[in-house]
């Protein structure tokens, strides 16, 4: 694969990730569907959408993925949703990625690996910035959508660790889509008398679900392969960064000083952990 054609399929996968979070925001702020409705709109469209990515480039499904994951993917999904109800586009995204490399830090601990120095200060040095983006005050950010989106964050973390080396990445993920589509519906079902739904909301879901989730996902695990894992950890610090950009460009939402000093400890200390582990 040529240099041109990675740093393009990588950015436009960074894009679509940062999308998640202004598709989610914009239309559980400005539409009128419930947060319910998106979770199961974005799980069947995204599944639509890498099932016809397999059928195409890869053949046959082949029964891939699992419930435990699926599971774990909708509970992200859910999250990710309900948490938007009320935080805003670049606090959901930070607080999703901090929780999202915490969770898989945490586990690589449990399992033995010892952190170097810098790597501790890295560590302490992100949860630090978690603590004073939630600690309150006028600027924080609602506790109840923070608290969903660190779930959402920890859900996507476990997804993360149960999907490595489980076969084709992109088969995997449609197999996990296509099972947790039902537990989402299902949860719609059962807030039935709380639904709410307009052709803008049902589209922005869609987008999110089929381009920026599903076609993002499988562009993703296509330049995969041609990055060394720490390149792949450390692109991925800029997602936060575009969902802020994005935030205020095209939802009018404003930075606060809290919240550029907690994106500085957070992304700066999770990049402490993953360049320090990546020397010999």
């Amino acid at each position: 694969m040529s240099f041109v054609r990675i740093v393009a399929l990588t950015s436009m996968a960074m894009l679509a990730f940062a999308s998640n979070s202004l598709l989610c925001r914009v239309a559980l702020k400005h539409t009128g569907i419930d947060a319910a409705s998106f979770t199961s709109i974005r799980l069947i469209s995204g599944a639509a959408m890498l099932l016809l990515v397999v059928r195409i480039a890869r053949g046959k499904l082949d029964g891939s993925g699992n419930w435990l994951s699926a599971s774990a993917l909708f509970a992200y999904a859910a999250g990710f949703s309900f948490a938007y109800v009320s935080l805003p586009a670049a606090t959901g995204a930070l607080l999703l990625f901090g929780a999202v490399q915490t969770t898989m830090i945490g586990h690589a601990i449990w399992m033995g690996e010892r952190l170097k120095r810098l790597q501790l200060v890295g560590l302490v040095l992100a949860l630090g910035g978690l603590v004073a983006l939630l600690s309150p005050g006028i600027s924080a950010p609602p506790l109840s959508g923070s608290l969903l989106m660190l779930c959402a964050g920890i859900a996507w973390g476990i997804y993360s660790l149960r999907g490595k080396g489980s076969g084709d990445p992109t088969k995997v993920t449609a197999g996990n889509f296509l099972r947790a589509a039902p537990i989402a519906a299902a949860l719609s079902l059962l807030s039935y008398s709380h639904i709410t739904l307009d052709s803008a909301g049902v589209g922005y879901a869609v987008l999110s679900g089929a381009l920026a989730s599903g076609l993002g996902y499988a562009i993703w695990y296509t330049a995969l392969p041609a990055l060394k894992a720490t390149n792949a950890a450390t692109i991925q610090l800029c997602v936060p960064v575009i969902a802020a950009l994005g935030g205020v460009l095209f939802l009018g939402e404003s930075v606060t000083l809290r919240l550029v000093f907690a994106s500085l400890a957070i992304l700066g200390g999770i990049a402490l952990v993953i360049l320090e582990k990546a020397k010999p």
